[in-house]
């Protein structure tokens, strides 16, 4: 069903654009209704403009609260042109039909992201807006809306080439997205209203980015977000889903730390990093600690990349690196590789909850913030100062794992972990053959674990390698078991009343 544009209602914020549709409009002889700014904008352009409040008979009342809310101006968006009721009620009152609604709402996300004035914030909750894009789209068999600027080239087009004719389905398509758009806003508001204990689960995320493939190659995928917020990508190709994933927890690792610290993640699971006075030797040691995992990982630092660590990275196969900042000569190196993803961060992500779609239903957390909700000594002696930071390393570090998991640590380097073990002991054992297999001596090594030991197996066999101090959540019914064997050889134990599992 074909119909066409002869009367247009438009009033908008962001008129980036709107200059070239106005003057379609007005080369097609549309009758042009409009109010405030957008009516003086309109004019400034020659093209001649019907005020609102011709059809309303009242001005713009209450600061601006009212203008619109009126039955001459929503008698014309939602009258149905084949309905004989309503086109002899819109005749008696001498109601317009209004083809084209080109509306956008108050910034009241943008609002809220620069002040905290209540006041200020509850006035950019348009009202008339909303209503005039929902009047519009429901009836969108009549008449066309566009509710955001993103639609004003998609408009523009359909004006220059059917010549201000639009088919039922193109109106369909802009009632669709206009929908989507009053959806975003309530979700915004609701937020504001109630962040939390919310009835309903209300997220909206702008931007949508289709990924070459999700997790596999027959998955489809999306990311929906804002990266330049996060990042800007200096080199390489478009980050893929798995890219996306480490990434994610890449950041989430690197934020914990503020001494110069490298890391190295695999499938979102670190098999690398270490503290050390420099880059360079934070490289070093992250990579020495699994070199082979290392291949075709996710690299993270929190320091300038100079050109001997860039030289010392550019050695080996890494899908990304992000970093705070990147020296001229390191960048020259890094980009030989022109797939290699390189990342400057320009700041942490702010969320602070967690979602995850399962089942008929979606599950919230928050976010697993902390290291430890106590340090309780409860060993066969105190711990060094040196065994303190190297466990409180060690803590975060197991934080960061796929549940169960261990990680040792010797001098604030990873040097054996093991995770996503279906048991505690496998995942030692795995540790332990991974610190072996590359030469390292757990003689006075630190192991931390995730959650509660149920057993004391893992620490008679830690112990058996050399770990001297350890670090774990307590909250067993057998916790005294593994005490005990602390007390009786004169290992440190740490409870931390924090369990840390990571599925």
């Amino acid at each position: 069903m074909t119909k066409k544009i002869q009367s247009a209602l438009i009033s908008v914020f962001y008129k980036d654009g709107l200059d070239s549709i106005v003057k379609k409009l007005h080369e097609l002889n549309v009758t042009i209704y409009s109010t405030g700014g957008t009516q003086q904008f309109i004019e400034s352009l020659g093209v001649p403009c019907v005020a609102v409040e011709s059809l309303t008979t009242y001005p713009s009342i209450l600061g601006g609260r009212v203008k619109t809310l009126h039955p001459s101006v929503f008698g014309g968006i939602l009258g149905r042109r084949n309905n004989e009721t309503d086109v002899r009620e819109m005749k008696q009152y001498k109601i317009p039909e209004i083809d084209l609604v080109i509306v956008d709402l108050y910034p009241f996300e943008e609002t809220v992201a620069k002040t905290t004035d209540d006041a200020a914030i509850i006035e950019k909750i348009d009202v008339g807006g909303p209503s005039m894009i929902r009047g519009a789209a429901k009836n969108h068999n009549h008449v066309v809306v566009v509710g955001s600027k993103k639609e004003y080239a998609y408009l523009d087009k359909l004006l220059a080439e059917q010549n201000g004719e639009t088919t039922l389905e193109q109106r369909r398509f802009l009632a669709a997205k206009a929908f989507e758009v009053c959806a975003h806003y309530d979700v915004a508001i609701s937020k504001y209203f109630s962040p939390s204990n919310s009835e309903y689960f209300l997220e909206s995320v702008p931007n949508p980015n289709s990924l070459r493939y999700g997790e596999n190659p027959h998955q489809s995928a999306s990311y929906y977000g804002n990266l330049n917020e996060l990042f800007e990508k200096l080199n390489g190709k478009e980050l893929s889903y798995n890219n996306l994933v480490d990434v994610d927890a890449a950041v989430q690792l690197i934020q914990e730390f503020s001494e110069t610290t490298f890391a190295i993640i695999k499938h979102t699971n670190v098999c690398g990093i270490a503290v050390r006075k420099t880059l360079k030797e934070a490289w070093d040691a992250a990579l020495a600690g699994d070199p082979e995992s290392a291949f075709g990982g996710v690299l993270v630092c929190n320091a300038t990349v100079d050109k001997a660590t860039a030289e010392a990275i550019n050695e080996i196969f890494f899908e990304v690196l992000i970093a705070p900042a990147f020296d001229a000569d390191a960048m020259e190196i890094l980009k030989s590789k022109k797939n290699r993803i390189l990342l400057q961060q320009k700041k942490n992500p702010a969320y602070k909850q967690q979602f995850k779609s399962l089942l008929n239903g979606v599950l919230m957390q928050q976010n697993d913030s902390g290291n430890f909700a106590e340090w309780k000594e409860v060993g066969g002696r105190e711990t060094t100062e040196a065994e303190k930071e190297n466990l409180a390393f060690a803590n975060l570090i197991c934080k960061h794992l796929k549940s169960n998991a261990i990680a040792l640590i010797k001098n604030k380097q990873l040097v054996g972990k093991g995770c996503g073990q279906t048991s505690r002991i496998d995942s030692l054992r795995q540790a332990i053959e991974k610190a072996k297999q590359f030469k390292f001596d757990l003689q006075g090594a630190v192991m931390a674990s995730d959650a509660f030991f149920p057993f004391n197996d893992c620490v008679q066999i830690a112990h058996a390698e050399g770990v001297e101090a350890i670090i774990q959540p307590g909250g067993s019914i057998r916790d005294k078991d593994s005490i005990d064997y602390c007390v009786q050889h004169k290992i440190a134990m740490v409870i931390t009343g924090m369990r840390h599992f990571k599925h």
